[in-house]
């Protein structure tokens, strides 16, 4: 006869002490994690480029640009999660934790295929739980294309970008080339 195997639920505060003790990255979800998985070289290639152009752009502001290893906090009443977004650009003056920021204006993901229903199921409904936030942007690493979900008063409009195109983000009042963004990994798709 199978036995029932008890599960024990980490709290937020718990799940922060093992991120900041532990040597693997775990995303949280109302109590449990989930491990982290590494990604590929166009992942790491176009997530870097896009780094790079925000850091460039925003240095010196308000706002801050993080690449893979800050955690965003999403409460609500009906949800706990932390996410490890692939960027994040955040201009809260008084972020709440040296480990997590819960203010983005504007999140990125590079998809794969193993992450990319995530990415636009799960992820979608919770990033744009968040107030603050402006822009959802997801990066094909397949091919060359950005789906930039973007809040329009109540509203979330999808705006799709392909190679030659003007994508905007208008979070942080930056313009920029799609192929600007896949110029590192071009060689690569």
């Amino acid at each position: 006869m199978a036995t029932a195997r008890k599960v024990t639920l980490l709290t937020p505060a718990a799940y922060i002490r093992s991120e900041e003790q532990g040597d693997f990255r775990h995303e949280y979800v109302n109590g449990y994690t989930y491990a982290m998985v590494g990604a590929s070289r166009r992942h790491n290639l176009i997530a870097m480029t896009l780094a790079r152009l925000l850091g460039n752009h925003l240095q010196g502001g308000p706002c801050r640009t993080y690449m893979a290893d800050m955690k965003l906090n999403i409460q609500t009443a009906e949800m706990e999660r932390f996410y490890y977004p692939d960027l994040m650009v955040s201009c809260d003056p008084s972020p709440p934790h040296d480990y997590y920021e819960d203010k983005p204006v504007l999140l990125v993901e590079v998809l794969s295929a193993s992450t990319e229903p995530k990415d636009r199921l799960e992820k979608l409904a919770a990033y744009t739980a968040i107030p603050s936030l402006i822009e959802y942007m997801l990066i094909s690493q397949d091919s060359i294309a950005i789906d930039i979900y973007r809040r329009v008063e109540k509203n979330w409009v999808l705006n799709s970008y392909k190679s030659a195109e003007k994508a905007i983000l208008e979070s942080v009042k930056l313009e920029l080339s799609v192929d600007q963004v896949y110029v590192e990994a071009m060689g690569k798709l």
